[in-house]
């Protein structure tokens, strides 16, 4: 029986694609076993689908003042050693990092074993712990072509894999859940996992406006939602949604979102008009504006800067992908990442032989 490590997190996007994977590769017989911090979500997550789990120590490396840049390294460093006996103990094939700082110690201890190393990096440019992580790579599946050319020869433009559940949504039950009683066409606001201020702002000022046309399904992130809206026909707010998440992507006719690159990926697959607000540079490093211009630059998305985000903006952006429908669809229609998990855990296999 083949053997694989897989290794990702700190956030839940450097979990669910692992997850993605897992079903596929233990149709092709494979054991699995997963290697996360001590108490990250991933902890949980892994956990609750029954793949044995290690937890190691781990760091942050910043680029940035603070007091943890003195005691980190040691962490990552302890993380390293852990990771070198869990590799040895678990034999495995091949290992499958989905990034985040977990998974540089186990990336190197791997590579020092001369296990082949499998590196998925989600956005168009790589963070620092995929920075690190990178050069130890056999291969390198990506998401943007532009990813690509960094590292002609080693990568390969897969997408990201995509949990099958979002695709089994029901259009019914997502009415119901929202309370919804006629059938107009629904627009969707998800504002990443912790929300966003300025979209929640900017939907709600332009929200009466938009009930004249549109059902609205509005995740606003945790204590984001606003109790004055409550109640309101047309309209349902979230903290946040589970379980029901496949089912409002199956009602939505329209998605506003973040550009996270699982977020955008999971928007590709499902073949769902879009608009895309990314993170602006005073709180991220940039990957999202990146992410959303390659989007914007395939055909696939509309996209909104932050700094220009209000309701003129907003309503301007829905009546372009309205009237330009077909060809926003067409282009999504002739990706040729609609296929990312076959493609991953055949590079996968390819190096596990």
């Amino acid at each position: 029986m083949k053997k694989i490590v897989l290794t990702g997190g700190g956030t839940a996007g450097h979990v669910t694609p692992n997850i993605a994977i897992i079903p596929t590769l233990k149709e092709m017989g494979y054991d699995i076993s997963y290697i996360g911090t001590y108490n990250g979500i991933e902890k949980k997550l892994i956990e609750e689908i029954g793949i044995p789990y290690y937890g190691i120590s781990s760091g942050k490396l910043r680029r940035y003042f603070d007091l943890k840049n003195f005691t980190d390294p040691f962490r990552i460093l302890k993380g390293y050693f852990q990771a070198k006996k869990l590799i040895k103990k678990l034999k495995p094939d091949v290992v499958f990092s989905k990034g985040g700082f977990v998974t540089v110690p186990v990336v190197f201890a791997a590579s020092k074993k001369k296990i082949p190393i499998v590196i998925h990096e989600s956005d168009m440019t790589p963070g620092l712990a995929n920075k690190l992580a990178l050069p130890k790579a056999t291969k390198i599946c990506c998401n943007f072509p532009e990813t690509k050319k960094m590292f002609e020869g080693k990568a390969t433009v897969t997408g990201t894999p995509i949990r099958a559940e979002l695709f089994t949504g029901d259009k019914e039950k997502a009415k119901k859940f929202c309370g919804f009683k006629d059938d107009k066409p629904t627009i969707l606001i998800v504002g990443g996992s912790t929300g966003s201020v300025a979209i929640n702002t900017a939907i709600w000022e332009v929200l009466d406006e938009l009930l004249k046309t549109y059902n609205v399904i509005h995740i606003c992130g945790k204590d984001k939602t606003d109790s004055k809206y409550n109640g309101k026909e047309g309209y349902a707010q979230f903290e946040y949604v589970k379980s029901e998440l496949s089912d409002l992507f199956t009602l939505a006719d329209i998605v506003i979102s973040r550009a996270g690159a699982n977020a955008i990926c999971e928007l590709l697959a499902l073949k769902k008009l879009n608009i895309l607000i990314p993170l602006s540079l005073k709180a991220s490093r940039g990957d999202q504006i990146l992410n959303a211009e390659s989007f914007q630059k395939s055909g696939y998305s509309y996209v909104i800067d932050e700094e220009n985000l209000n309701k003129d903006t907003l309503l301007k952006a829905l009546t372009e992908i309205e009237d330009k429908k077909e060809e926003y669809i067409t282009a999504m229609e002739k990706s040729k990442v609609s296929d990312s998990i076959t493609t991953i855990t055949s590079i996968i296999d390819s190096l596990a032989e």
